[in-house]
């Protein structure tokens, strides 16, 4: 199985990161922000560098979206995963596009609100998780699997 592993990075990858025991056995590759916390975390591993910011930046939206194009043709990702956050949006859509299976993890901090690119994952994600009872609520689909940390 290859593996996509998307998300910005700070608090994102480290969620991602902390998946570790699933992952490490994978063939994969991860899409992140080229900053010293990413390069540092992922530097033997195979990376690309998205567009950033990304929180309601349309510009990055659409370069991001080209760049998901070019990188789920090239790589052909059996699953991709995402904790957040915007970055995701256009790796799930064009994703699915491709045939590959999605994971979205809403982030912990959030117990009783959706973040933005949950709410636009949420429709299309094939697993959706959640870490709080709470959020079940919000994403009544989801599956809600404990605190990642």
């Amino acid at each position: 199985m290859k593996v996509c592993l998307v998300g910005s990075s700070g608090g994102h990858l480290t969620h991602l990161y902390l998946l570790k025991k699933f992952w490490k056995n994978e063939n994969r590759f991860w899409v992140t922000f080229d900053k010293e916390d990413a390069n540092s975390l992922l530097k033997n591993e195979k990376k690309y560098n998205c567009y950033y910011p990304t929180n309601r930046n349309i510009k990055n939206l659409i370069r991001n979206t080209f760049l998901a194009i070019k990188v789920l043709r090239k790589e052909r990702p059996d699953l991709i995963i995402s904790s957040g956050a915007a970055v995701a949006v256009p790796f799930f859509y064009i994703g699915k596009l491709f045939g590959a299976k999605t994971v979205y993890i809403e982030v912990f901090d959030r117990i009783d609100k959706p973040t933005l690119t949950g709410k636009l994952v949420y429709p299309i994600t094939d697993l959706f998780v959640v870490q709080w009872e709470e959020m079940k609520q919000v994403y009544p689909k989801a599956v809600n699997l404990g605190g990642i940390f």
